[in-house]
């Protein structure tokens, strides 16, 4: 074997141990952030009674509370979980504020109710006659919108439509957020499609407020909560002092909870953002079967907003509807919703005909509720129960963002070096330097395309930075600047490679000329 081949495999051996020595570095990066959130997400768990099946799931989503109330045949119990701050070492209790997220909507579809009842409006009403500057387009067409479409989610009102609500704690932004889609161009022709978006229901506030001539949340609080006897209960506008008993929120951060004070929204308080506890809740939900001393009008109303019309209804599958801020099980006569804030999560299911609730508050955004609430249902009705599946988006997009951010930083030390000691090239075999010129150029495009899919990604799928900043996880964010810092050193380094190599073919061409035009001696 002669010296160049020497060589040759001497540095292929050195770049293999390289790499080898960049996996582990990264695996034991990884092993030290995550060790204790690993042990916890892969560990099997106990799912052999409700108590420890919340606590595997609490630790499993890194959820730091859950509370719970369970209404069995007018039989109430409270249970609590982990805690309400963590700094302080406070535990949650059934006195412990929540915000609710999403099940919030069915509270201001019950004031639609009420309102309908009283004659103010019918549901078939279009929302121009309330909002004359409403006018959504369907492909460049204008079209109506009824009531009962902005309820069963069926107005076409696209999904995205939720960044279009702008932050802000003044009394206006319920008004600047109807603006904000005034003339939104509609994903399908309103009442043929069931498409969740959550401003639906801020357009059913601007309606309340119209037809009242009284703020949403203070309709809401005189003719629900006050005859509920949810006297603890309020909407958060971001006006009011938070009280001592509002738990503290989290966001999943490298495997872990972190305090997160969210953005304040006052424009979509109708649609999530109802403050309340378990005390209130137990109210609620016994309400809704029926049980409770309560005006006949809110029983009336209530027991209307259980039934579904088919034809306006939106059909979510599997004999389920989207009616009045409820997914309705027809079939089997079970109501339910889930609930989510960037910083609370909450999922509520009843039983109707066998007079069973489960309401469950967590104070992060997870799919823990989700997960409780069935496995309390099914265990309450003789099923077993679900392990952890791993399919908490919230926890997936952390851990997967996080690994994915270990690795940027080990390669942005790599690329750093280099730089640093500096690209040191010696190319003598035309073959190999026009081989090694095709690599650079194609390493170069390569990360110029990357940085751009880095940059612009979100924009693709009808995101941007404001919504990944307020609903995932940091790790996102990181792993985007460090992978365009990473992008942008290796742009910087194969420019480097490709004009070192183009002035060594000079150079050899030089050298060369020199050689055939020195005259003999």
């Amino acid at each position: 074997m002669d010296k160049g081949n020497r060589g040759a495999t001497g540095n292929t051996g050195k770049k293999v141990l390289s790499r080898i020595g960049i996996i582990l570095l990264t695996v034991i990066i990884t092993a030290v952030v995550f060790w204790n959130e690993l042990g916890a997400l892969f560990s099997p768990g106990n799912y052999d009674n409700a108590d420890g099946m919340v606590e595997t799931i609490m630790s499993k989503s890194a959820t730091p509370g859950i509370a719970i109330v369970l209404s069995n045949q007018g039989e109430t119990e409270y249970k609590s979980y982990g805690y309400s701050d963590i700094n302080n070492k406070n535990m949650v209790t059934k006195q412990s504020l929540f915000e609710l997220g999403s099940t919030t909507k069915a509270f201001t579809a019950l004031s639609i109710i009420l309102l309908e009842d009283e004659g103010y409006l019918t549901y078939s009403d279009p929302i121009s006659d309330y909002i004359s500057s409403f006018e959504p387009t369907f492909k460049g067409e204008k079209v109506n919108i009824t009531i009962d479409q902005l309820l069963s989610h069926t107005s076409g009102i696209p999904p995205w439509s939720i960044q279009l609500i702008p932050e802000g704690t003044t009394e206006d932004m319920l008004e600047k957020t109807i603006h904000n889609i005034s003339d939104i161009a509609l994903n399908t022709y309103p009442g043929t499609e069931c498409n969740y978006a959550t401003i639906n229901y801020d357009v059913l506030a601007m309606i309340i407020e119209k037809v009242t001539g009284q703020s949403y949340q203070d309709y809401v609080t005189e003719h629900i909560l006050i005859p509920l006897g949810m006297t603890e209960s309020y909407f958060s506008t971001g006006q009011e002092q938070k009280p001592d008993k509002l738990t503290k929120g989290y966001r999943v951060f490298f495997g872990k909870s972190i305090e997160y004070d969210a953005p304040r929204y006052y424009g979509n308080i109708a649609a999530g953002y109802l403050v309340t506890n378990l005390e209130n809740l137990e109210k609620w939900i016994n309400a809704q079967m029926g049980i409770g001393d309560f005006p006949n009008n809110l029983k009336r109303a209530i027991q209307r907003s259980h039934e579904v019309n088919i034809q306006t209804a939106g059909n979510v599958g599997n004999n389920q509807y989207y009616s009045f801020g409820w997914i309705n099980d027809t079939e089997n006569g079970v109501i339910n919703h889930a609930g989510s804030n960037p910083n609370y999560s909450s999922q509520v299911i009843i039983d109707l005909e066998k007079q069973q609730a489960i309401f469950v508050l967590a104070n992060s955004n997870s799919s823990a509720p989700l997960l409780i609430a069935n496995n309390i249902y099914n265990n309450m009705n003789g099923n077993h129960m679900t392990k952890f599946n791993y399919d908490d988006v919230y926890v997936l997009i952390d851990l997967i963002f996080s690994f994915l951010a270990i690795i940027a930083v080990v390669n942005l030390g790599l690329r750093a070096t280099r730089l640093v000691r500096g690209i040191k090239l010696n190319v003598k075999d035309e073959k190999i330097r026009i081989r090694k010129i095709i690599k650079s150029s194609i390493r170069l495009i390569f990360s110029i395309v990357l940085l751009l899919l880095v940059m612009f990604w979100p924009y693709l799928l009808n995101n941007n930075y404001y919504m990944i900043k307020v609903w995932m996880s940091y790790s996102v964010l990181i792993w985007m600047g460090l992978t365009a810092i990473n992008c942008m050193l290796s742009i910087l380094i194969n420019i480097k490679n490709i004009r070192i190599i183009r002035s060594s073919t000079l150079g050899a061409d030089l050298l060369t000329n020199s050689v055939i035009h020195t005259p003999n001696n």
